[in-house]
């Protein structure tokens, strides 16, 4: 497709985002593009659940933020609304969350790779986190028990690679046992 084709081709905003009928699968809408992606398996939902009861632990029960789970839109631009597996608010984002979605960059996003389409997260995702100024950015690889971590810095991500703990690089630098979450 040429830039012009794609100059030409209609880009998708909330408003159309949020008109899409309910149909159990998740729509994103990533640089105005739409994007569907079957439902995640219960494997899948067990670890999001693991780890975000341990997110919740410490960050909301603590009174330092809140922990949210899928489904849930996050608008990062007019043209980019995506729902994260988890996604991390602290009190000094608050800002950011309306009564129904957070519209803005927030502190931590997790997203737990599916069979069904890792590009998405390893690239597709990353790419937009980055250069949306997303501090921290975790990919969760649910098969291999391990955690990328991505850190912004610099307008860059930095990773790493947790297999045993994992705790956020940035306040309230909260941790994850890895070993209660497979």
């Amino acid at each position: 497709m040429s830039i012009t084709e794609k100059n030409l081709k209609p880009r998708w905003d909330y408003a159309a985002y949020a008109a899409i009928a309910s149909d159990g699968k998740r729509h994103e809408i990533i640089d105005g593009e739409h994007f569907v992606n079957p439902a995640p398996n219960l494997y899948h939902q067990e670890v999001s659940r693991h780890i975000q009861f341990q997110l919740y632990t410490q960050i909301e029960l603590s009174g330092l933020g809140k922990v949210i789970d899928a489904p849930v839109d996050l608008q990062l631009s007019d043209h980019d609304i995506v729902q994260p597996d988890l996604v991390v608010v602290t009190h000094s984002r608050k800002h950011i969350m309306t009564p129904t979605k957070i519209r803005g960059v927030p502190d931590l996003v997790v997203e737990i790779l599916s069979p069904s389409n890792p590009d998405h997260d390893l690239k597709t995702k990353r790419n937009l986190y980055e250069s949306l100024g997303v501090p921290e950015y975790w990919i969760v690889f649910p098969n291999d028990h391990q955690i990328l971590q991505l850190v912004l810095h610099d307008g860059r991500y930095t990773e790493s690679v947790e297999t045993t703990s994992i705790a956020m690089k940035i306040p309230p630098y909260s941790s994850v046992d890895l070993n209660k979450v497979w």
